[in-house]
Parts: structure tokens; sequence; C-alpha cells
């Protein structure tokens, strides 16, 4: 069961108190308490797991603090939809706001080569009044004798010139628990410039004990990437995994699942299930157009198949979109040139305009079935 309190509620009120004292006493229940802060008010919702069935629904909502409760399903506990679309969805960090409403585009170098080039993908980025980006420091690759990326060794200068430039999130993917501290350590000593989004990419998307790692930190939000090859519901579950060590601010990325099926795509392009998750949980969704396609071939219609497939995620409701430009020593020939960025940010907008009036036109069909 979860019991939503009054928005706002201070922790050191006396119905705060009285309330999780009372919860904490149930017993065979144990309380996990989750703070959220929307774009206007805070959120505090207390997870109450274990022998919860003989708990009386109205009892929990006499409580002097709890505004309703809500019976919860076995699945995704904490980040499910539950089927009540008025609990709050997504969260701010750095004075980015990422929700199922909005849009956010994550542009940039897949894996960091040079400061050189760095700055001319924060100077572009800028110039279109984007706020965030991806950079990649750490990269698994399949080949042992890859590219690795630079590491540690290229945070100061790639945080340094993010913050110059105005960039507030780096979606930055990490392979093990100790770049958490190297991140944060370099942040802190450079009077943190801008801010990371922790990347959990689809090799890792299994590996529990870097889940529960991210999990247990709050400072981060999460963007954890499908697995390419377990179901949606095994994805789903990981990303429970990160919010039942405490962290809930976490975005589900699609990044095309890997089959000959796919071909010629790199992957299986699994866009369809942008609404699908949505609907299952109160996570943002974010698409991987540049891994799913994995090329930059044309169609006749002059629009990369990369674009096309950018589209049909947006147009879908995406809410992030993690795309590949140019300039990396990982991934180049799926990677965007910096000349077609204006036109691509253009292009996106227009989609994600095209998803806000299929919203206006199924409501008002929705709105004359109810009469």
């Amino acid at each position: 069961m979860l019991a939503i309190l009054h928005p706002d509620t201070p922790m050191d009120s006396d119905a705060y108190r009285t309330t999780l004292n009372f919860l904490e006493n149930l017993p065979g229940v144990s309380v996990h308490v989750h703070e959220i802060q929307g774009a206007t008010q805070r959120l505090t919702e207390v997870y109450l797991l274990g022998n919860t069935k003989g708990l009386n629904k109205e009892d929990i909502e006499a409580l002097s603090a709890v505004e309703r409760a809500i019976r919860i399903s076995e699945d995704y506990r904490i980040l499910g939809r539950h089927k009540d679309d008025n609990r709050q969805n997504g969260f701010i960090y750095n004075g980015v706001e990422f929700n199922q409403s909005n849009l956010n585009i994550f542009a940039g170098l897949c894996a960091v080569d040079v400061p050189e080039h760095v700055e001319q993908m924060m100077q572009a980025l800028e110039q279109h009044g984007e706020v965030c980006t991806r950079m990649g420091a750490y990269k698994p690759r399949t080949n042992p004798y890859s590219f690795q990326g630079h590491g540690k060794g290229c945070l100061p200068w790639v945080f340094e010139k993010a913050g110059k430039h105005g960039i507030k999130v780096v979606a930055m993917e990490i392979t093990h628990e100790s770049h958490i501290e190297e991140i944060d350590n370099c942040l802190e000593k450079l009077g943190r410039p801008t801010g990371v989004m922790l990347q959990i990419g689809t090799r890792n998307t299994q590996n529990f004990e870097l889940l529960k790692a991210i999990g247990r930190q709050s400072t981060y939000p999460a963007l954890l990437k499908r697995g390419f090859g377990i179901t949606l519901n095994e994805s789903l579950n990981a990303a429970e995994y990160l919010a039942s060590e405490g962290n809930a601010n976490v975005i589900f990325c699609l990044r095309g699942m890997k089959t000959e099926a796919g071909q010629p795509h790199r992957n299986m392009v699994d866009f369809a299930h942008v609404p699908t998750v949505k609907r299952l949980t109160r996570m943002p969704v974010c698409i991987d157009p540049s891994h799913s396609v994995g090329s930059r071939d044309r169609a006749p219609d002059g629009i990369l198949e990369v674009m096309h497939a950018t589209a049909q995620g947006v147009v879908a409701g995406a809410n992030m979109v993690l795309v590949d430009l140019e300039k990396a020593l990982v991934d180049g020939p799926q990677a965007l040139l910096m000349n077609e960025l204006p036109a691509y940010l253009e292009d996106i907008r227009l989609c994600h305009d095209t998803w806000k009036k299929r919203q206006a036109i199924y409501k008002t069909v929705k709105d004359s079935m109810a009469k």
C-alpha cells in the first residue's frame, strides 16, 4: 500500500511524526519514505511493504498527514503508475524538469575524445538554446582493444566546458560504483559547474550491484537503458532496483533490441513501447535513435533513417532524446553531423508539437464518450 501525504507536509510537524509513528508500528509492515520535489511543491510518499492485505485503506487515509492511500500491485511498486493518474511523475534536477509531458534533448559525444571537440559541441548546443548533453567518459566495449574512453582524466575539462556554455545536465554512462565517487569528487572540486545524470548502459541493465549503488545515492538522477536481449518487464524491474534503494529519479531509455529481425538496422527499434512504459510507470521515457538504427542511411525522401526513428518516438510521446553527434571516436558511423543539428532540433520540436495536438484530438473523443 502507498500513503501519499498532503503536499509540503513539514517533516518536523506533529501530523508527520504522528502519522509515521503509526505506520512504522504496523505489525509485519516495513516503511519506506520517498521525497519527490516537483516544480511547485514537495510530495512525500510512504510505501508500506510486507503484509498489507489486511490494512484498511480508510484507516490509513484518516491519519492527519495522509491525503490519500493507494493499493499497489506487485510489479514496479515504487515507479509503477498503479492506475492512478493523479500521482506526480518526473522530477527536477539542477533546474531542468523531467516528466512525462515535456521533452529534453541530449545531443553530444558518445565518447569524449579531445577538449577541442567538446568545446565545439558545447558551443553549438548553447547557440541553439540547449541545456543538456551526453558525454561518454567510461565506455564498455565488446572488443577489448577498442577505445574505452578517457575515464576520470577527462572529467575536469568536460565539466568546466559544460558550465562555461550553460549546460546544466550531462548524461554520462558509468560502469562501476567507483565512477560515482570520481564524478562527485570532480564536480565538488570545480564548484559544481554542471550536473550529471548517471547512465546505465544496456550491458549493465541487470548488473544489480551497480543498480543498487546508484540507487543508494540521491545526488544524481539515473538514466537506465533497456537491456538489449531481455523483456520489457525485466528491464522495468531493473529500474525498480534503483527506486527500491531510495533513488526514484529515474528515466527509462528505449534503445532497440538485438535481433536479426531488425536488420538492416543495428537493433530492432522498439519505440512503440514509449506509451506503454508511460502507462505502466511514472518514469519519463527516453529514446536512443542512434544506437537503434546504427547508421547514416538516408531514405528516398532525403531524410536520414535515424531522424525518421526519432520522429516516431517523439510523436509517440518520448520525453527525452539521446543522440550522437560527430567528432566521436565511438559510434562515428551513426552520428549526426554538426551542420545537421539545427534541422534535427527543429524536426524534434515539430514532432513534439504534433504529439500535443494528437493528445488534444483524442481528449475531445474521450470527453464526448464520457457524456
